[in-house]
């Protein structure tokens, strides 16, 4: 298996090394990059494009990695006891199977997908190493050893929320996604937006970056939020004299909405725009 890029997806030359080099180890590949960097759809594609089916483990704040081995349902099991349900006598009837489970016991090669794991407890992750290093598992429930019929390929995504323990990351091939530089971002736009006019791509990169580069943002705008900026621009069929401001002056962007996501950082962007005002 080697991944060369997809048509929906722009993968550069060092993420693609990234996930190829994590395919050759037979080790996880982490990948950690500004939320909507397109880390949750790297896995996706990689996926597609290798033609793996893939399971997705999206992590909260309350999941236990028990979750994703298998969970015992014991109260539904004394429930069908008491109404006399022939399935009790059968434990297997009351294990739910997690992702890990259901990776690892899958007849053909499976992608799978943990993603945002430092949403979860610290302890989370140490908690999978044993899983993930030697691809197998207990279930005392039914006293049988769960191992990988085939090695999954799997993607854990970070937004590096809290930091991971040393001996899960001695685990992992690690790939940081740099935020895109201009020429990349253009070729993103291009696959979502392939008949967008070059002149309002350029203003509204322009504006884009500018923001972006605004020193005490809160939260700076990511690709998502410019796919969705641009998204609307086209929609309401905003015009290109709208995002050119005179004598390369800061003005506020319509639909500002779409890039800044806090009060604060709209705030700030506005005050901005007032001192600039002020010194013309």
């Amino acid at each position: 298996m080697k991944f060369q890029g997809s048509e929906n997806y722009v993968a550069t030359p060092d993420l693609m090394l990234a996930v190829n080099a994590a395919i050759t180890l037979k080790r996880p590949l982490l990948i950690k990059g500004e939320p909507g960097t397109g880390k949750t759809m790297l896995a996706e594609e990689v996926a597609e494009a290798l033609k793996l089916p893939l399971l997705q483990w999206h992590i909260k704040s309350t999941t236990k990695a028990q979750q994703g081995l298998y969970e015992y349902d014991a109260v539904s099991r004394l429930r069908d006891s008491q109404l006399g349900d022939d399935r009790v006598k059968d434990i297997h009837n009351y294990i739910i199977k997690g992702v890990l489970w259901q990776a690892f016991t899958a007849d053909e090669p499976v992608a799978l997908l943990i993603d945002e794991i430092d949403k979860a407890d610290i302890e989370f992750p140490n908690d999978l190493l044993r899983e993930i290093d030697r691809m197998e598992f207990h279930c005392y429930e039914t006293r049988e050893t769960i191992r990988a019929k085939h090695r999954p390929l799997v993607f854990i995504t970070s937004n590096n929320e809290k930091e991971l323990p040393d001996a899960f990351l001695r685990r992992c091939f690690f790939h940081y996604i740099k935020f895109p530089e201009p020429e990349t971002m253009r070729q993103i736009v291009d696959v979502h937006f392939p008949g967008l006019k070059q002149e309002l791509l350029s203003a509204a990169m322009q504006v884009f970056y500018t923001v972006r580069g605004l020193p005490g943002l809160k939260k700076k705008p990511s690709t998502s939020e410019l796919l969705d900026w641009l998204k609307l621009l086209v929609a309401e069929d905003i015009p290109l004299e709208a995002l050119q401001s005179k004598d390369d002056k800061v003005a506020v962007p319509p639909l500002v909405g779409a890039l800044l996501k806090n009060e604060q950082d709209v705030s700030l962007f506005e005050k901005l725009v007032f001192m600039n005002q002020r010194n013309r």
